[in-house]
């Protein structure tokens, strides 16, 4: 079966789009999704950049928010721009991680990302990433030690390097297996396309 890797951050408001479509799309073009969930801060700041592009540029900034709000109701989907932007993504993003292997990365992924462009909830907050654990059936408690030690953390600094060494600057990004790059929610069907190629 082919493959695409999904390379998604979690202050990423154009990943909140791609996650909430990805797997109907990749279902329908026969291709697997594998979940790279990695920090951009370390990426930006290798550019000279101490924040998003989006608070660097306000007028690029303002056009996003539009933007999404434009797809977001386009596709029937909930959008609502926390009052901190970006936030800090990095506990919600090692236990992504973690997920991964344990298989429930993907549905708490889109929880958390719910939580914060559909309610506007604080993900930096330990309390909302134990509440959707929870509501995954996953024991928060044991879930935030493992995604906290030090094997899980230096696997996303890894993760992390990884994107940087192959290309990345942006989310969500999609990997094909010969090595493809793609950039941006609305590159997802041409990623699909080419992984099957």
């Amino acid at each position: 079966m082919a493959t695409l890797e999904f390379w998604y951050e979690f202050a990423s408001t154009y990943s909140y789009l791609t996650v909430m479509r990805i797997e109907e799309q990749a279902q329908a073009a026969g291709v697997e999704i594998e979940w790279r969930p990695f920090l951009l801060g370390p990426i930006f700041k290798s550019q000279g950049w101490d924040t998003s592009p989006f608070n660097l540029f306000p007028a690029k900034g303002r056009y996003m928010v539009r933007d999404i709000e434009r797809i977001a109701a386009a596709r029937g989907l909930p959008f609502r721009m926390p009052p901190t932007f970006p936030v800090n993504g990095l506990n919600a993003a090692r236990l992504a991680l973690l997920g991964v292997s344990a298989g429930w990365c993907p549905a708490f992924t889109r929880s958390v990302f719910a939580a914060q462009f559909q309610r506007g909830e604080d993900i930096s907050q330990p309390e909302v990433l134990v509440g959707i654990l929870a509501e995954l059936g996953v024991d928060p408690a044991q879930a935030t030690a493992a995604a906290c030690s030090n094997a899980n953390k230096q696997a996303l600094r890894l993760q992390t390097e990884i994107a940087m060494q192959r290309g990345i600057f942006g989310a969500p990004s999609f990997i094909t297996s010969d090595g493809e790059l793609f950039w941006g929610d609305d590159r997802l069907e041409q990623a699909l396309a080419w992984a099957r190629r």
